[in-house]
């Protein structure tokens, strides 16, 4: 990408944070998920930029909302979080013809210690992969850190879903893997895209969720996600989505 095109990635990647920050602070006991959606939506309009989800492949909604064993695309609804719920938020918004997007994942109230690691260390993941990020690397480089953090915790990968390049459009080609592939794509200056490890308590198996958008673990199982934009640049990575 030009440097005109980060920029104004840069400048989306920033009102995707503030969005994010503001609608994670309302996350708590009792709020249901879709008035995390429609505050979400209503910071979306005051700053003037797009929904990337919404109406993408008919999705409803503008704000993804992934409980428990739910991984990614959960669906805002008036389900109420209770104590110990483990919630994904994942956005994304298009600012000037460019797409930004991130996912954190966060406790509701008192959550079990097993939950609690969980987040930590994908989270703590995210931030191992980063360093992987620099022109001459490979992007299998980052699926190996990821696999591997997270299998030495004693969690597992999920392997079906993956992270992906970005800009003119929410997702592109090729993917961001989170695990080891033989060959991979040779990181240059300028590349753009998302890294998001995901990861579950069981087996990390899924499947397609009953409401028709998400995914779950097939045994259950408790999961957590983190996702950031990133840009390679001379001397390493940017993130232009920071995380909270």
């Amino acid at each position: 990408m030009s440097k005109k095109e980060i920029e104004i990635m840069k400048e989306g990647g920033k009102i995707l944070s503030f969005i994010l920050q503001k609608v994670s602070q309302k996350a708590e006991k009792g709020v249901t998920t879709k008035a995390l959606n429609n505050y979400a939506e209503k910071l979306i309009k005051e700053k003037k930029v797009k929904p990337s989800f919404k109406n993408y492949n008919g999705f409803p909604f503008s704000l993804c909302t992934s409980l428990n064993e739910e991984i990614v695309h959960g669906l805002p609804s008036e389900r109420k979080l209770k104590n110990g719920d483990v919630l994904s938020l994942d956005l994304g918004v298009e600012y000037k013809g460019y797409h930004t997007d991130m996912a954190v994942t966060l406790p509701i109230g008192k959550v079990d210690p097993k939950a609690l690691r969980l987040i930590k260390v994908v989270k703590e993941t995210l931030f191992l992969s980063l360093k992987e990020v620099y022109p001459g690397n490979y992007l299998s480089s980052i699926g190996k850190v990821i696999e591997k953090n997270i299998e030495k915790n004693n969690f597992s990968v999920v392997k079906q879903l993956c992270g992906h390049f970005i800009g003119k459009e929410i997702h592109q080609d090729p993917n961001v893997l989170n695990f080891e592939e033989k060959d991979g794509l040779k990181l240059k200056e300028g590349m753009v895209f998302c890294i998001e490890p995901m990861a579950s308590l069981g087996k990390g198996e899924i499947r397609e969720s009953k409401y028709g958008y998400g995914y779950e673990t097939i045994d259950n199982s408790l999961s957590a996600h983190f996702e950031v934009t990133v840009v390679v640049v001379r001397d390493g990575c940017q993130v232009l989505t920071k995380l909270l």
